[in-house]
């Protein structure tokens, strides 16, 4: 029997195979699963600030909000279930912005900038309290803040250079354990907030280790381009 040729509408997919093809990899980019492709556009350095956009509002709120969860943590003995969920909210905002700039499309380098130092700032103002009333270890979180401090003041040294950290998944993640670390201990004593709260910090470590290395990547390339090039290709 002979065969049907088979021209190009043949070969091209449905509408509905189309859709159904493509909608998990638009899903994953929307809740920031799938982050490859490099940084959005208007996030790097030398783009203009635009303060004002809708996911630098969530982030305003957020930094806002810091001072008056120490305030009602410090207000009680330090486990207080207001200042828990209000913890948990201000870190929930860190996925939201993100949402909102995917959605809105409004991204911004002001947004790449405030975006992590707000997680930064949301992390000590946890440290702080769980410090305080010894919530959790407090070696730990000594070692976490000095971290923090040294991410901070090395992010700073970096723009001051013309070098622009990009986050890697190591970091992005580490902060959800640290966080619910914080979140859980706040609520009730229990093991399972230790147990997170060295995780978060093991992986917190190992991202800084990431960015050091880059960092020093970045100085040799500085003062001899060409050995850099030369290493890297080989």
């Amino acid at each position: 029997m002979a065969r049907a040729a088979l021209n190009d509408d043949d070969l091209r997919p449905s509408p509905d195979e189309s859709v159904r093809a493509g909608f998990g990899p638009r899903l994953k980019r929307l809740l920031g699963i799938d982050r490859s492709g490099g940084p959005p556009p208007g996030t790097q350095k030398g783009e203009p600030l635009r303060p004002f956009t809708i996911p630098n509002a969530v982030s305003y709120l957020r930094l806002a909000l810091l001072p008056v969860f120490v305030a009602m943590a410090f207000a009680s003995d330090g486990r207080d279930v207001a200042a828990a969920v209000l913890y948990f909210l201000i870190a929930w905002g860190d996925q939201l912005d993100g949402l909102l700039a995917r959605v809105t499309g409004q991204y911004s380098r002001l947004g790449a900038l405030l975006d992590p130092l707000t997680d930064r700032a949301l992390v000590l103002a946890g440290v702080i309290v769980c410090f305080e009333f010894e919530l959790l270890p407090r070696w730990a979180l000594l070692v976490l803040a000095a971290r923090e401090l040294f991410m901070l003041c090395m992010s700073q040294y970096g723009l001051r250079q013309g070098m622009d950290l990009q986050i890697n998944m190591i970091g992005r993640w580490a902060v959800w354990p640290v966080m619910f670390a914080v979140f859980l201990t706040l609520l009730t004593e229990s093991w399972v907030a230790d147990v997170s709260l060295y995780i978060g910090l093991g992986m917190t470590l190992a991202a800084t280790a990431i960015y050091v290395q880059a960092g020093i990547r970045f100085s040799r390339a500085r003062k001899d381009p060409r050995g850099a090039q030369a290493s890297s290709s080989t």
